[in-house]
């Protein structure tokens, strides 16, 4: 195993010019070409370059119009929509910067973050998204215009800068340098009050440019195209959006992900970016709709297949026996998968936790390669990511081109490169906490780096369990291979300090009924019975048994208890990037947790 592995940069970090640069340059090569679809009922409309760009500059000019000065805060609180790009863009062109807020977020945590970046202005989606503001809007007297999408803002903000000179906007646009913040992501808050992260334009501009570089055939393929879903105030959704930007590659946008499948169907994208969680779910929803048509043992067996191929991909290739069933099964199963992802998907990007090497392969062998990556918020998302051409399924890549990366010697991962953030706003101590003064980054996660430079996430500090007998358990190794079952919703390994590990397990309430179905039981049996129901209890002991492979015995599931409903973000367990807040679940299921040891 290696301590310490760099991929040198493709593209060096700038000196000079800031993220507007992009627009400015995709106008001017190619002004007609369409880089944006607006969802319009049944059909997309397009968004050439010229107009994103002349867009842009008239929201920017409204924004000067409006009093707002270079270098202020402006809040964006709205789901992923053309809109929230648009006015991203807009805030740096007048020379400020942006700060996202979860559309999901409390009425407490808006006022935390409008307040602690000082903002003095705010975007809405909707007008339930001001409802929440103006909650607090007495305790964020900086706040003094607010702007709501669905009542046409952006025509408004338009219209109001029609007299702003172009003279003027370039000066505010040239104000940004590379050393600007370009925005201030504030942490999940997973314990604590959130931090708030200040990202540069070279931050964004060097992971990007070596991201787009790195991915090759990902962003340069023909006709490119992506259908964003994933929320653009997450720092993985923002780079995402910048290095569509800044390659043409057409974008969508996907503010409901209830209604994800008919828009990949009509949209198309060639590629498309998710945590694991989604991919665990089209597996397993595919794999029950064979076994309610009868056609169970037919999945199974293609699943297995796309594995075996993909494996053997890695080793030489397939053979002739293999390549013939892969044929097989293509007709048969992966094409029905790949045309309800919109028929043209070839490459995924996952991230936010572990993907599992399964579920990695199966992709893979059904046609859809998913390239796995590696960052946090301070990294300006993706520190390591496997590439096209530099593949390791299991892990979370190498680092990707001008990133490094240190192991630790207590086994945290270190993070090096001119995408490591400028430092958290207004908070100078975890500042030097967080950032060495030779510029290593603690991530606070455990992991290793192979002999070819590939990196293996294995858990994360703070979350490490320690038995009563002293054993050190990384909860994500058992987490991740207990949500693969598709009857599992969300689950938590518990056991600190305490005799032997134990799972808190709930029942995933998409999947629950299917199986309900099949067992010809009513799908309104309540949870509290169907724990002593012997076939549950054996498919979730299954799963328990599944996940007990990849430990030693004494990092085993002994015991796990069935909760009576989900974790979910609405309920609070859950982060808007679908991490798990455990000091939440631990207070809620005190009870259920002394069961346990009982």
């Amino acid at each position: 195993m290696l301590t310490e592995f760099t991929v040198e940069a493709m593209v060096p970090a700038p000196t000079t010019g800031n993220l507007t640069d992009h627009i400015l340059a995709n106008a001017k090569s190619d002004p007609s070409k369409v880089v944006f679809a607006i969802p319009r009922g049944d059909a997309w409309v397009g968004v050439t370059t010229t107009e994103f760009l002349t867009q842009v500059q008239g929201v920017a000019k409204g924004l000067i119009a409006n009093g707002v000065q270079a270098g202020e805060r402006i809040g964006v609180m709205s789901r992923t929509k053309y809109e929230w790009t648009l006015v991203d863009y807009a805030i740096w062109y007048a020379g400020c910067i942006s700060a996202p807020i979860y559309e999901t977020s409390s009425a407490e945590q808006v006022q935390w973050i409008l307040n602690d970046s000082g903002s003095v202005a705010l975007f809405c989606e909707r007008h339930a998204n001001k409802a929440i503001f103006d909650e607090v809007a007495v305790d964020t007297p900086d706040v003094t215009r607010v702007w709501v999408f669905d009542d046409n803002c952006i025509d408004t903000l338009i219209a109001q800068g029609a007299d702003i000179s172009d003279e003027e906007l370039e000066a505010r646009r040239i104000y940004l340098t590379p050393d600007s913040v370009a925005t201030i992501i504030y942490t999940s808050g997973t314990t604590g009050r959130p931090k708030g992260c200040m990202l540069t334009h070279r931050n964004f501009m060097f992971e990007v440019d070596n991201i787009v570089e790195g991915l090759g055939s990902v962003f340069k393929g023909d006709n490119s195209s992506t259908l964003l879903f994933l929320p653009i105030a997450h720092v993985f959704g923002r780079a995402i959006q910048l290095g569509c930007v800044r390659s043409q590659v057409r974008m969508g946008h996907a503010a409901d992900v209830k209604d994800l499948l008919p828009l990949l169907g009509s949209f198309q994208p060639t590629f498309v970016l998710s945590v694991p969680r989604v991919f665990e779910k089209i597996f397993n929803s595919s794999q029950q709709k064979a076994i309610a048509g009868g056609k169970g043992n037919i999945f199974n067996s293609a699943a297995n297949v796309a594995i075996e191929y993909s494996e053997a991909l890695d080793d030489g290739g397939a053979g002739l026996v293999l390549k013939l069933k892969h044929g097989l099964f293509d007709k048969l199963v992966y094409s029905k998968i790949r045309t309800a992802m919109g028929g043209k998907i070839e490459w995924a990007v996952s991230g936010g936790a572990p993907l599992g090497s399964r579920l990695g392969h199966f992709f893979r062998g059904i046609g859809v390669t998913i390239l796995e990556g590696y960052g946090l918020t301070e990294t300006s998302a993706a520190s390591t990511v496997n590439r096209p051409d530099a593949i390791s399924i299991g892990s979370v890549g190498q680092p990707f081109p001008g990133a490094s990366v240190r192991i630790a010697a207590d086994g945290e991962v270190m993070l090096k490169g001119d995408h490591i953030f400028a430092g958290y706003w207004n908070n100078p101590t975890a500042t030097a906490e967080a950032i060495e003064p030779d510029g290593w980054f603690h991530t606070g996660d455990i992991g290793e780096i192979d002999d070819r430079g590939f990196i293996r996430i294995t858990g994360r500090k703070k979350e490490l369990i320690v038995t009563a007998a002293g054993k050190n358990v990384a909860p994500a190794v058992l987490e991740d291979r207990l949500r693969a079952h598709f009857l599992v919703g969300q689950c938590m390994v518990v056991g600190d300090a305490q005799p032997f590990i134990g799972a808190l397990i709930t029942l995933d309430p998409e999947a629950l009924p299917v199986w309900l179905a099949q067992q010809n039981m009513s799908e309104t049996t309540p949870i509290s019975e169907l724990v002593t129901n012997e076939i549950l209890m054996g498919e979730i002991q299954g799963a328990v048994d599944n996940a007990n492979k990849a430990v030693s015995h004494a990092e085993a599931i002994k015991k796990f208890t069935i909760l009576e409903s989900d974790w979910t973000e609405e309920g609070g367990q859950m982060t808007p990037s679908l991490k798990l807040k455990r000091n939440v679940v631990l207070k809620e299921h005190e009870a259920d947790i002394a069961s346990i040891y009982s």
